[in-house]
């Protein structure tokens, strides 16, 4: 399953030196894992974190800049927001994350954290995540500019919703494209039926901000990739890459790049149809590998 998202869940805004920051923090146990989600997302909308949650960790999601109610002015760089993470925690009382989780967009952010603040995160987890190479394609960052500019991003996700709702099984056609290789007929065909739901819920929710088009045009450019690649060979943090080659959104090269530059990574298949790794029938053997990294000694 994608996970339990349900109704969007409540979160809390505080004011940082940087600026405002919109956070969630689900308190379970001692140890705590950051989630950083990608493209569309905020802190409010709970994406593949029930393996955490059933494992115990107190889970502390946050809306990267432009989405939600973190303005784009909070870190427009995922340097930049590293540091206002490194400062939300010690504002929070987290001295230690048991794990920094970056998926797709959130992954460069994820991994400047680890790289900027090593004594603050244990390890590493990169799902379906943007790596050294320039991202997204020439066409998505046109067609993305247009349908998820600021000005007109209420607009698209409000045809989304009334698409889903009305015509469901075309709301797939038109967006799955944009997460897999394969053809969509090919994978509707075989898409369970929970997982239509799921992902047709997951969009319906989603929402753009100014952070889909500031996430565009700082991970196109080469000087972004190659600071994340000169922090990349740096870690010292265990690190688990976990992508699918059918991935039509970050293409499979990105998690090649992490898993060959980061010097204690393990790279993860998954045989997800999409970028959805989530919506997999070995997810559970992978949730499995997730948490025997996270309790594995360092």
């Amino acid at each position: 399953m994608i996970g339990e998202q349900g109704a969007e869940r409540p979160t809390r805004l505080v004011d940082l030196s940087a600026g405002p920051v919109e956070y969630r923090l689900e308190e379970r146990g001692p140890r705590t894992v950051l989630m950083l989600h990608g493209g569309h997302m905020r802190a409010g909308i709970a994406l593949g974190e029930e393996v955490f949650a059933e494992a115990g960790h107190t889970i502390l999601a946050v809306s990267r800049p432009g989405y939600g109610r973190t303005p784009l002015g909070t870190g427009t760089t995922p340097d930049r927001f590293a540091d206002v993470l490194a400062g939300l925690c010690a504002h929070l009382g987290i001295g230690s994350l048991a794990g920094a989780v970056g998926q797709s967009a959130g992954g460069p952010t994820a991994l400047a954290l680890a790289a900027r603040h090593p004594d603050l995160v244990e390890r590493l987890i990169l799902q379906s995540a943007v790596g050294l190479l320039p991202w997204p394609d020439r066409r998505t960052r046109m067609a993305g500019g247009v349908a998820f500019h600021p000005r007109a991003q209420a607009a698209t996700w409000a045809l989304i919703r009334a698409l889903s709702r009305r015509a469901p099984d075309l709301a797939l056609r038109v967006l799955l494209p944009d997460l897999t290789s394969r053809p969509v007929a090919e994978l509707l065909t075989g898409l369970p039926a929970a997982h239509r739901t799921a992902l047709l819920e997951l969009f319906t929710q989603m929402r753009s901000g100014s952070g889909f088009r500031n996430d565009m045009r700082i991970m196109a450019a080469p000087a972004t990739s190659a600071q994340a690649a000169r922090q990349a060979a740096r870690l010292r943090q265990p690190t688990l890459v976990i992508a699918s080659r059918d991935d039509g959104s970050v293409t499979y090269a990105h998690a090649g790049s992490l898993a060959e530059t980061i010097p204690h990574a393990r790279l993860l298949i998954s045989t997800a149809p999409s970028h959805m790794i989530w919506l997999a029938e070995d997810y559970p053997d992978i949730a499995a590998d997730i948490t025997g990294f996270l309790t594995k000694p360092a």
